[in-house]
């Protein structure tokens, strides 16, 4: 005779009453779980299913979801949150009929947030990080990933890294940190972007690897930035020593980037509005993710979109990201994301959310721990208070999260 004692669970914390979203499924469906449970222990999810299949447990801690909804937590695989100043000034000028040129000539573009960078602290760029931070995770974030590339030298991209680091000592959040040191060129080497290149390969890189900063490689492959010799020199650098690599590609034209970066299975291209055919083949024969940035396509004006049905017709998965920076995108919400990629995109809905869990996931080489709700997968989850997954796409501006769970431990969404 079996003692029922021995055939009991343990858990930390079971929730009860909810309804799930594994996306476990993709963007074919949501993965839905009616009436459901969900059990945490040691930070991962222990059970989940349908409530009346729950067998005998304790817990430590029971949660009535009270018909609320649960998603993974979500994922912005894609931001540059580490930098100083701001470009307010610039964005002003450009509406009032300034040109691109006469912009730079009053120290604005790019270089203006790299030397603000440069100047600033590491305890400013924190201070000024966390605030962006914040605002992600208050939405449900809880994994990021922060680029360096405002540095554009030794010290400073490894002072961005660093910076990095220490958002996730602070904040409930995995930060997967960048070395983005290919992202333009500083005026030191202003007629000089080969030898540029040669610094972030031969020094650059492998200081910041030596310095533990840095989980992958990202290069800005257009006109504007470094050509395709250049980012594949980067990419053999990243190679030597194992780090994986991803592009900035196809924005502004195609020079054949993400082709590239798929013959050294990049874990994502990022941008791709003039990617071909070819280019979202190549991403499928790689098992590349396609990262699209609906807040810089919005905040350029772009009119080039991205080649949605090439992507879906290849099975190329779509991440979705805020791409918080101060010059392209200074927008500090994966909420207002999802709202853009289902309006500018015309993402679906499930296609939105699958962007920012499992296949953000997929595009920080993450899926066998997060982006899931899955026995076996990281605690990382967000309660909503919503009827039905599309409202998280559907308005914008009231914040439906009323509790997040960070490795299975409850954390404030303030």
């Amino acid at each position: 005779m079996n003692d029922q004692s021995t055939s009991r669970f343990r858990w930390q914390t079971v929730l009860l009453n909810v309804n799930i979203a594994t996306m476990s499924n993709g963007a074919s469906d949501y993965g839905e779980i009616l009436d459901g449970a969900l059990a945490i222990e040691n930070g991962k999810i222990a059970w989940l299913g349908k409530q009346n299949e729950l067998p005998k447990y304790d817990a430590d801690e029971i949660i009535d979801g009270e018909g609320q909804w649960l998603t993974p937590g979500l994922i912005d695989c894609h931001t540059h949150i580490v930098f100083g100043g701001n470009r307010a000034n610039e964005f002003e000028m450009r509406l009032q009929g300034k040109s691109y040129e006469e912009i730079a000539k009053a120290g604005g573009g790019i270089i203006s947030t790299v030397n603000a960078t440069r100047e600033a602290t590491e305890a400013e760029l924190l201070e000024g990080a966390l605030k962006r931070a914040k605002a992600l995770n208050s939405q449900g974030v809880t994994t990021l990933e922060i680029k360096s590339g405002y540095g554009l030298d030794i010290e400073n991209e490894l002072k961005m890294l660093r910076v990095a680091s220490q958002v996730s000592h602070v904040l409930p959040l995995t930060v997967r940190r960048t070395f983005l040191g290919a992202h333009a060129l500083p005026p030191e080497f202003k007629e000089n972007s080969q030898g540029y290149i040669d610094l972030v390969c031969n020094e650059m890189l492998s200081q910041a690897q030596a310095s533990d900063l840095v989980d992958a490689v990202d290069v800005f492959c257009e006109g504007i930035a470094f050509d395709a010799d250049q980012t594949e020199q980067v990419f053999q650098a990243a190679s030597k020593l194992n780090i994986p690599v991803k592009i900035h590609a196809e924005q502004l034209s195609n020079i054949g980037g993400t082709a590239l970066a798929a013959k050294y299975n990049a874990l994502s291209s990022d941008h791709i509005e003039f990617l071909d055919e070819a280019g979202v083949q190549a991403m499928a024969d790689a098992g590349m993710t396609a990262v699209l940035l609906p807040g810089a396509f919005y905040f350029l004006r772009e009119t080039q979109l991205p080649p949605i049905e090439l992507l879906r017709k290849y099975n190329v998965p779509m991440a979705i990201a805020s791409d918080a920076n101060p010059g392209s995108s200074p927008l500090n919400s994966l909420q207002l994301m999802l709202n853009m990629a289902c309006t500018l995109f015309r993402l679906t809905p499930n296609e939105a959310l699958a962007g920012v869990t499992c296949f953000g996931a997929k595009a920080l080489g993450l899926s066998n721990e997060k982006g899931q709700l899955k026995v076996g997968m990281d605690a990382d989850i967000a309660m909503w208070d919503i009827t039905q997954p599309a409202e998280l796409c559907y308005q914008f501006g009231v914040n439906p999260l009323s509790r997040l769970f960070k490795s299975g431990k409850s954390v404030s969404n303030h």
